[in-house]
């Protein structure tokens, strides 16, 4: 049974094995001279996934921000609170950098 992931998700690449997974290979998102500093608002709190879809208009690209900010995001979900500081890529660069 083949698995086969889109561009914009966190485990586009990973292959089958067997019955799972292999190991994930993680993505990165490099910084760009055009990355806005964003406090995050209220209205996100607990929710990368609104962002995203303000901001990419596809829910699916929320661990985008957890990846660009690994230092602050550790937790993806549960660090994403209003007030955090987050660099936040343009939609430019994530779909020059995923190829989509």
């Amino acid at each position: 049974m083949a698995v086969s992931y889109s561009k914009t998700s966190p485990y586009y690449g990973t292959q089958p094995w067997g019955k799972f997974l292999d190991v994930w290979p993680g993505k990165t998102i490099s910084a760009d001279m055009t990355d806005a500093i964003y406090q995050i608002d209220q209205i996100y709190d607990l929710r990368p996934d609104l962002l995203a879809n303000d901001l990419y208009q596809d829910p699916n690209l929320w661990w985008v921000f957890a990846v660009r900010n690994p230092d602050v995001l550790v937790d993806p979900l549960l660090n994403f609170t209003t007030g955090k500081i987050i660099y936040v890529p343009s939609k430019n660069t994530i779909q020059r950098q995923l190829g989509i």
